[in-house]
């Protein structure tokens, strides 16, 4: 089952996806935000073009564990979001997940202003991978 990771900010959400298999998260794309309606139709049109069967939204949280301004934001859209899809929408702890996207794109050389909006996706692309890391695979048969 392919997935989608959300890293939803005040200008840009990046959408990352899963592989078929659900196993490797890569960067999709881009959404500069317009208005909501307009920024979750194409979230929408995404999950029905690569038939998405989880998304999985980055909450920022604090340091310390608490929800600020953003995460409440992040619920608000999301909130939105799940009356425009069936598909079922979790949340995952985002803490540092631009900052980590940042400085792995600034050390593979992909880094710098021009190209700022891919961390936005890169990401997205990390918030969903701890997802997928974090599920337990079954045993392969003879294990």
């Amino acid at each position: 089952m392919r997935s989608m990771g959300l890293d939803i900010g005040e200008r840009r959400i990046g959408v990352a996806l899963s592989d078929p298999l659900g196993m490797l998260a890569t960067p999709l794309t881009i959404i500069t935000c317009t208005e909501t309606r307009a920024d979750i139709d194409a979230i929408v049109r995404i999950i029905a073009q690569h038939e998405v069967g989880k998304v999985i939204v980055g909450l920022p949280l604090s340091l310390s564990g608490g929800e600020g301004a953003q995460s409440l934001k992040v619920r608000a859209f999301t909130e939105k979001l799940r009356q425009f899809t069936d598909v079922p929408v979790e949340y995952r702890d985002e803490r540092l997940s631009t900052a980590s996207a940042r400085r792995l794109l600034h050390e593979a050389g992909r880094g710098g202003k021009k190209e700022k909006v891919r961390d936005d996706a890169a990401a997205a692309a990390l918030i969903l991978q701890g997802f997928l890391d974090e599920i337990e695979m079954p045993p392969e048969p003879g294990d």
